[in-house]
This record gives structure tokens, sequence and C-alpha cells, in this order.
């Protein structure tokens, strides 16, 4: 049975939702004459037809009937959209590209991020400088009434390791936004850093990278990351930020 539901897993995930109905309807068609089925040609390229050919065998090796198979794998094709639906997972990539994958750019990425949010904005990063964009798009966050907090790494002159004080920069640039430092770091992150680069809209939406918030991160860099709509990553998420803020981990400057 375990290779049967490995067999229709694969079907489900390779072959398109129209296609798994209309390999259902075949199947319960069949009848008890699964030693003779031959269902590849539902289906057109030859990787989905040897992963039909792969279900069939294993099938064949059950006692499950037609009417059984047919539900097992509407079952898994609706489960399949249901949670497609509820969450979808992008690549994002800054620097030399291929012909043979797409990916979101870094700045597109987080620039779909806040102009998600709606209620609230929670964006971290070592060091930030040189994104006018981004900028902008965060005052015009806070404009249509987003509450935007931000959290970065400290000067040396205040606790920190940055040579410069990017969150005295930052103020300057998103006046509005609340701004949070890592300054009370108790073992053992004596030595910590804020090295995490997310953004989180509404709980809903996030976006985690390598990428800091420069100007070469956006656009020169090699940088990765993944975008996450819906699902529980971006509530988690926004929950353990704000938990960090409550708990006083992280203080206001």
């Amino acid at each position: 049975m375990e290779r049967l539901l490995e067999a229709v897993t694969a079907v489900v995930c390779l072959v398109s939702p129209e296609k798994v109905r209309a390999l259902a309807g075949a199947i319960r068609k069949i009848g008890d004459a699964k030693a003779n089925a031959a269902l590849s040609d539902v289906v057109g390229t030859a990787t989905a037809k040897a992963v039909v050919d792969r279900l069939v065998d294993a099938w064949r090796s059950t006692s499950v009937g037609s009417g059984e198979l047919a539900s097992m794998l509407l079952a898994a094709g609706h489960a399949l959209e249901s949670v497609s639906k509820q969450q979808s997972i992008e690549l994002v990539w800054t620097g030399p590209t291929t012909p043979f994958v797409s990916a979101r750019r870094t700045e597109q990425a987080l620039l779909q991020v806040i102009g998600a949010a709606r209620q609230t904005l929670f964006v971290t990063s070592f060091v930030a400088y040189d994104v006018s964009t981004i900028v902008k798009a965060l005052n015009d966050a806070i404009s249509r009434g987003v509450n935007v907090s931000m959290l970065l790494e400290s000067s040396q002159d205040h606790g920190g390791s940055i040579t410069f004080d990017v969150i005295g920069k930052m103020r300057a640039l998103v006046p509005s936004a609340k701004l949070y430092a890592w300054r009370e770091r108790a073992a053992p992150f004596a030595d910590g850093r804020v090295h995490a680069k997310v953004a989180v809209a509404d709980g809903a939406v996030c976006f985690i990278t390598s990428a800091n918030l420069t100007g070469h991160a956006m656009d020169r860099n090699m940088e990765a990351g993944v975008l996450l709509t819906g699902g529980q990553i971006p509530r988690l998420l926004h929950e353990h930020l704000q938990a960090l803020v409550d708990t006083k981990t992280v203080s206001p400057v």
C-alpha cells in the first residue's frame, strides 16, 4: 500500500488537476480489469506517462479496487489544490541568471511585501542604506495607515558592530517607523548580531532573504530568498517578531 500511496502522490504532484480527474474517470471505467489497465494515454508528456505507468504497476500489487483508487487520486489532488491556494512559495534571486530557472528579483519581492501590508509590516536587516525605492515604499505604507516596525543592527557607538549609525539614518529617512535594536544580549548571545533579513506583512506574506537593505543587495550582489504567501510561516514569523518586542528582547530606539 505504501508504494501505491507514493505513486498516487507522484501523479497528483506532476499532472494537472484536469488530467488527474480524467485519469480517475478512466480508472473507474476499468472496473476489475486492472491487470490489463493501460492509462498512460490519458496524459501527454513522456515523464507523466512514466509516472502513470508506475501508478498502474503499484496498483496491480494491491487489492485496491478501481473505484477506491479513483477516489484516492481525486482526494489527493483536491488536497494539493487546497494547499496550493492557501500558500504559494516563490524563489527570489538577484545576481547572474540562467534561461533554465525563473525567479523573482530581490527588490521586486520586497516591494511586493511592503505594498501588500494593510495593518502591520515588520522588516529586519543588518544594515540599511542606498535603497530609495524601499524607503519610498515604507513611507507610502505609513501614509496608508500601516504600522511599520524595523529591527536593525546598532552602531559601535551604541553597543553594536556597525561603524556608522544605521538606525539614526533610517530614522531620518522613515521618521514614522518604529525602530528597534537588540541591546541586551545575554549569554549565549553576548556577541550576537542582528543578521536576520526578513519582511512580513499582516502575518500573511513574508520574504526571507540573504539580502541586506542595500543598493548592492537589491541590484548587484548574488542573493537568494523565498517569498511566501499564505500558510503558517508568515503568521509564525509575525508572532515571533512581535514577541521579541513584547518580551523586551529588542527595545525601541
